[in-house]
């Protein structure tokens, strides 16, 4: 074998190994690129960095409509249709490619199969979400009115559990770590919190559906969310503060069960 055969082969090897040949249409390619050590946080407040929006709790855009960051009543929900259905008109940039798109897609698919929240290709409608190629991954709380921006930017954002995430922050459902009874479950370590950030682990007035605290939800902070120092803990589980907190991977049962609450699927 000649040695520009052998750098030929080694490159093609090498591209293969960076990007794996998908399946056109499998829903494969949200298993790409998933660096497991890197909690959902961290990738978000990443992304964040270079925004110039006002954001709470790292993602949610401040309420335009609302005083309080809560979506209760029915004036911030989505509105289901005769059939039972909650559809839910979008539109994505074009900045995003075909691959992209599909990704996009196949996270919004779960929702579609275990939940009766319906995204549907924008027409006239006055109330629909923009998914945009903004600088970073953020989103309103609930339903605001008109045109409102689900962010999820082409180099940090398009993770299948990101998309997932602040799509549901969309639907009305804040940060787990932020439930009124969040003490019983986890503690704040506010010594390793810088004291500008503290207001984003305040806990809030939520609607938790009766349902339990969930380590594993697609909405919970990892451990080191605005951590003042590189591995120092912001949030620690309780009793048993080895429970991983921050998973990206997609939804859990409890994230599933709580959108079928809030809307009556």
């Amino acid at each position: 074998m000649t040695p520009s055969v052998s750098l030929l082969l080694l490159l093609l090897l090498s591209h293969s190994q960076a990007h794996p040949l998908i399946e056109e249409g499998s829903g494969a390619e949200v298993q790409v690129d998933e660096d497991d050590t890197v909690d959902i946080t961290t990738r978000i407040l990443t992304s964040n960095n270079g925004t110039n929006e006002i954001l709470l709790e790292g993602d949610l855009l401040a309420p335009r409509t609302r005083n309080a960051m809560m979506c209760w009543s029915q004036n911030c929900l989505w509105r289901k249709a005769s059939n039972g259905l909650v559809m839910i008109p979008f539109i994505i940039s074009n900045e995003f490619t075909n691959w992209e798109r599909r990704k996009i897609d196949y996270a919004m698919q779960a929702f579609h199969s275990s939940t009766c929240i319906r995204f549907v290709p924008h027409q006239n409608e006055y109330d629909y979400i923009s998914i945009e190629n903004r600088a970073g991954c953020f989103s309103s709380l609930g339903k605001e009115g008109g045109r409102q921006v689900l962010s999820l930017n082409r180099q940090g954002c398009l993770y299948h559990g990101i998309i997932q995430h602040e799509i549901n922050h969309a639907l009305g459902f804040q940060h787990e770590q932020t439930r009124s009874d969040r003490d019983n479950y986890v503690t704040i370590n506010w010594e390793n919190i810088n004291q500008q950030m503290a207001y984003n682990f305040y806990k809030q007035a939520t609607n938790n559906l009766n349902t339990p605290y969930d380590y594993s939800s697609i909405m919970h902070y990892g451990r080191t969310a605005f951590s003042i120092q590189y591995g120092r803990d912001t949030i620690t589980p309780i009793p048993d503060p080895n429970v991983q907190i921050g998973q990206r991977q997609g939804m859990s049962y409890w994230d599933v069960m709580r959108i079928n609450l809030l809307y009556g699927c």
